[in-house]
């Protein structure tokens, strides 16, 4: 096992400290970090999304940022193919993989592999949207649990992208795509460990939103939606438009309700994700879990790196 190639995940929720970890980590040992974020992948958004300043970014780079314009879709799948030439990247360089973020379900589809699902059609796809557009997507996504009611459970009603692609899958292949994403095989090509890192208060975690939203639209948050909104491309139900903040700050910017309704949306959806996050993280069996609190962070994922067969790239950085 020593000839395959170590992974390190590093998870949490939103605002657990994720990336100023990951930052911290990279400057005691020889790491190269990968991004495992749905909305870092965008470009132009970077206030909402918590992207690294430019110079954090130049002192240690993360790979899979700004690889999406925010009209453009991204998938599981994607995700997958660009994270493994990533990784092979960071391991040619003689450096150890650190993939850091909080989309669950990239993570999930990394370490457990991807079914051979079929392709998008873009006729069935049609179809599905004028269907939608007649009896709205909360009617379809009840149509998806009378068809697959695993997958409809994991996806919200109003999650236009997800309704679609399970409709999709289920009309061209006539299976539930929950059975068949069951059919994957992980890779046993890569070593993954798993550390996740969660708060021991989740008081302090909201309190953490809360300041980060404050200060995300302090540093102009309100202006960078304002000229997502002015792009020809752009629509409320593009897919980067899910991210939270955005999709309330658009409604706001819209005229559908005032800044203090957008303020107290944008804050509970952030909530929600962490909810949801958390959840996904007690039901994966990560081979260690850290306390968003604790006084050294770095110093306990290193020893952490340490007990798992690293001490060679941890030796060779401090030599």
């Amino acid at each position: 096992m020593s000839s395959v190639p170590l992974v390190v995940c590093l998870m949490g929720p939103t605002a657990a400290g994720k990336t100023a970890l990951a930052i911290e980590l990279a400057r005691r040992i020889p790491v190269g970090v990968i991004s495992v974020d749905s909305a870092l992948v965008y470009r132009r958004m970077n206030i909402g999304t918590g992207k690294p300043e430019p110079a954090l970014l130049a002192e240690v780079p993360h790979r899979l940022i700004d690889v999406r314009e925010p009209w453009e879709s991204y998938s599981a799948g994607e995700f997958v193919r660009d994270a493994r030439t990533a990784i092979a990247e960071v391991v040619a360089a003689g450096r150890v993989p650190l993939l850091v973020g909080g989309t669950m379900l990239y993570f999930r589809s990394l370490w457990q592999g991807l079914s051979a699902l079929p392709e998008g059609d873009s006729e069935v796809r049609a179809a599905i949207d004028r269907r939608a557009a007649a009896i709205g997507w909360p009617a379809m996504h009840a149509e998806l649990a009378r068809i697959d009611p695993r997958s409809a459970e994991r996806v919200h009603p109003t999650d236009r992208q997800r309704i679609q692609r399970a409709l999709e899958v289920w009309q061209l292949t006539g299976l539930p795509l929950s059975a068949q994403q069951g059919r994957a095989l992980p890779p046993g090509d890569l070593r993954f460990l798993r550390i996740s890192v969660i708060p021991a208060d989740r008081q302090l975690l909201h309190a953490r939103i809360e300041a980060r939203l404050v200060d995300m639209l302090a540093r102009g948050f309100i202006g960078e939606v304002e000229e997502l909104m002015q792009l020809p491309e752009m629509r409320p139900d593009r897919p980067a438009m899910r991210a939270v903040g955005y999709r309330q700050l658009w409604g706001m910017l819209a005229g559908d309700y005032a800044r203090a309704e957008a303020e107290r949306r944008a804050l509970a959806a952030t909530r929600q994700l962490a909810k949801r996050q958390l959840t996904w993280l007690r039901h994966e069996a990560c081979e260690q879990t850290l306390a968003m609190e604790a006084a050294d962070l770095p110093g306990a994922v290193e020893a952490t790196l340490r007990s798992h067969g690293v001490q060679d790239a941890i030796s060779a950085s401090s030599g």
